[in-house]
């Protein structure tokens, strides 16, 4: 059902809380977001208990002066349910709905999410005051959408009602204990069951096929719960208004792709690193998985949300300012929030909010920085946003049909993810297994691609499997297949037809390694791909460092292997990069062969950037980038709104930076336009959208004004 979204321009606003400031400040606040430029709040999602202060006992009055004056204004509204965060009163009269992690032991409460959502107490309490507020407030004419619960799928919850459900889940799937035996390989250590009553708990397991299939099932609860309340939602909605939810792509429970498929548009949380996380001359070290880090982070995330549903997608929530804990404070260089809003338009983005409107003054997210500081006095991150607004403004409906571009096609395995996250292939620096291993693989190929000017459409292997390789082959001239080991058969053989059909498929370490219940194949690897791609192995290492060579092929200085090799034996591939000398025996580093009218490529290790943007510069596929002259400092990414083709084109640096559009552009901000061929002087972390002439002949008049 997801899809683009309903409404036509960009929406931009924040999360906004009237029950969290003190009284009198209502108008103040919405005075100053229409004059920020605010088309959209989000209200409501995060106080149940101001909802229904004790058990049926509801007060509903307090958010109609937020939509009145919301609506007085032109801002709209999306309402949010608040049932993540549960009420003291719910925790006292029923102590059992709370989350076990592990099985017996109940997570505290304190925080948010300490509860087991598929537990019937709880969506007895949650649905009823989830139809309380739809009934007073479906119909306010300021409400646009409806925002069902919030980044859902936070535990994993360990339950005797959910375990029961995951043996129900297996009975269904697998019909018979004899077939799960065989299937999960349960003679190893004696783990063969007679009944169902004798699965054990998932506390304890090492089995990898089991903790698969229980990833795979808590997936469902998710979905299932986000599904039954947008169900509920559209009891009450009118036609044109949207249900979606919040999606943070880090949850251990989330599927995206699933979890979104009842809703009406995608829509999740980009949080990042500020200051030299947004700084293309710096490498920042990711301190923590859900920040964002790298110029290259931030594009992927908008990759990642617009693979959800190959779709437009909102920005619920990023940074005003700094965003984390006490200690981490990062403000914003100026220019920084500008470049992240378009950055994420860029990728199919159709609305920006921010988290949140006032920075609070209570609570875990004190320092988590709103629009305004703690003073509620507006300063530069104000004025900073105020600008965007009119930026935003002056793009109208121009990106209401935009689809961004793709010159790479790379594919996302979320089983892989999940069996790996308990059963890596790679280790941290102290020896302990990394959770990581498939995003730092499938990071080390994005980051390169990406940092050599490759635009890059990201695929779940779900929706691989639905398209025709042909078409693939036609669309997108290169696919990346990183560590694909949790993988169906038909899915390795669609990889080869691609292949044959003309496009260059570059595969990873591990694919084709695995099968669909992650039991090492009873083949020689890699499956399927390795013969047509002319090469085999049997035997592959972990390393913590390897120097590389080119043959025939220049590599940028610093470009090593990493983590892992597999050590190839050739059968007629052409040997690309080659491993330094070494004692355990890895020779080739990157092969290629051709095949039908493309080539499959193998790259043996995890490479370091430096070697991953050689490999993707190798791969010479024409790139925005390219046309506009411009090294890694600088992103070109286009894409096309009906007939029109748009550029966004930003400086990650701090330096002035000069580019030369191939063809003559108009800013969509300011109309200054430029003729093709001419030399643009980009401020340092400026960000600007162009409108790109499409006649050969440049029918734009130049300017020479800077931008």
């Amino acid at each position: 059902m997801t899809g683009s979204p309903p409404f036509s321009g960009v929406l931009f606003g924040a999360a906004y809380y009237a029950e969290y400031q003190p009284a009198g400040t209502l108008d103040r606040d919405l005075d100053l977001m229409v004059e920020a430029g605010f088309t959209v709040i989000r209200v409501g999602e995060s106080v149940w208990s101001t909802w229904e202060p004790r058990e049926g006992e509801f007060d509903l009055e307090w958010m109609q002066p937020v939509l009145d004056g919301a609506h007085a204004r032109g801002i709209g509204v999306i309402l949010g349910t608040p049932t993540y965060a549960i009420p003291p009163w719910l925790q006292k009269l029923h102590p059992e709905i709370a989350a076990e992690v592990p099985t017996g032991q109940r997570i505290g409460w304190g925080a948010r999410q300490e509860m087991d959502q598929a537990q019937p107490a709880y969506r007895f309490y949650a649905e009823r005051v989830s139809r309380k507020i739809l009934t007073r407030y479906a119909d306010h004419p300021a409400i646009i959408g409806f925002q069902v619960d919030n980044e859902p799928g936070n535990v994993l919850p360990h339950n005797d009602s959910t375990f029961q459900a995951f043996v129900a889940w297996l009975r269904r799937k697998y019909g018979t204990t004899s077939r799960l035996n065989e299937e999960w390989g349960l003679v190893y250590w004696s783990h063969r069951i007679q009944e169902w009553a004798e699965l054990w708990r998932p506390d304890g397991n090492l089995m990898p096929q089991y903790q698969l299939e229980w990833r795979r099932f808590q997936s469902t609860q998710a979905t299932e719960l986000i599904a039954w309340q947008a169900d509920m939602v559209r009891e009450y909605a009118r036609e044109g208004q949207f249900v979606t939810t919040c999606i943070s792509y880090m949850r251990d429970q989330v599927a995206d792709d699933q979890l979104a498929a009842s809703l009406d548009v995608t829509a999740g949380n980009p949080y990042y690193k500020m200051q030299d996380g947004l700084d293309a001359t710096f490498e920042v070290p990711r301190e923590e998985r859900w920040w964002h880090t790298g110029v290259w982070a931030l594009f992927q995330w908008g990759d990642r949300a617009y693979s959800t549903a190959g779709a437009q997608y909102l920005v619920t929530e990023t940074n005003a300012q700094s965003i984390g804990g006490s200690w981490q404070n990062h403000t914003p260089y100026p220019g920084q929030i500008k470049q992240a809003a378009l950055a994420l338009l860029a990728r199919g983005g159709r609305m920006v909010e921010y988290w949140h409107w006032h920075t609070l003054h209570f609570g875990v997210e004190t320092y988590w920085g709103g629009v305004l500081p703690h003073s509620q006095k507006p300063g530069r991150i104000y004025r900073e946003v105020a600008a965007l607004g009119k930026t935003l403004k002056s793009l109208g409906s121009s990106l209401d049909s935009y689809e961004p571009d793709a010159d790479a096609l790379i594919l996302w395995s979320m089983d892989t993810k999940w069996s790996w996250n308990f059963y890596p292939p790679l280790s941290r620096a102290d020896g302990s297994p990394d959770p990581d291993s498939y995003t730092k693989i499938f990071d080390s190929f994005y980051r390169g691609a990406f940092e050599s000017g490759l635009q890059l459409r990201v695929q779940h292997v779900a929706d691989f499997l639905k398209a025709d390789p042909a078409e693939l082959a036609v669309r997108y001239p290169v696919l990346f297949a990183p560590a694909l080991y949790v993988v169906e058969t038909e899915v390795l053989d669609r990889l080869v037809a691609y292949a044959a059909a003309g496009g260059h498929l570059v595969a990873g370490v591990r694919t084709g390694y695995g099968d669909e219940l992650a039991r090492a194949r009873m083949a020689v690897a890699p499956d399927r791909i390795g013969e047509p791609a002319g090469i085999s192995y049997d035997e592959y290492s972990n390393i913590t460092t390897l120097g590389v060579h080119g043959d025939g092929i220049e590599l940028e200085a610093g470009a090593a292997a990493t983590e892992w090799v597999d050590l190839l034996e050739i059968d007629g591939a052409e040997t690309v990069v080659s491993f330094a000398k070494n004692e355990i025996g890895a020779g080739a580093a990157l092969t290629t062969r051709a095949h039908g009218a493309g080539r499959i490529s193998y790259l043996a290790t995890v490479p370091n950037p430096e070697l991953s943007r050689s490999v993707a510069a190798w791969l010479d596929v024409p790139t925005a980038a390219s046309a506009w002259g411009v090294d890694r400092t600088v992103t070109v990414q286009t894409g096309t709104s009906g007939d029109v083709r748009i550029a966004f084109v930003a400086n990650w640096t701090g330096q002035p930076v000069s580019v030369t559009p191939p063809a003559a552009i108009r800013d969509l901000e300011t109309g200054a336009t430029h003729a093709a061929g001419s030399s643009l002087l980009l401020e340092p972390r400026a960000a600007h959208v162009f409108e790109v002439s499409t006649d050969p002949t440049g029918s734009v008049a130049p300017s020479t004004e800077r931008i």
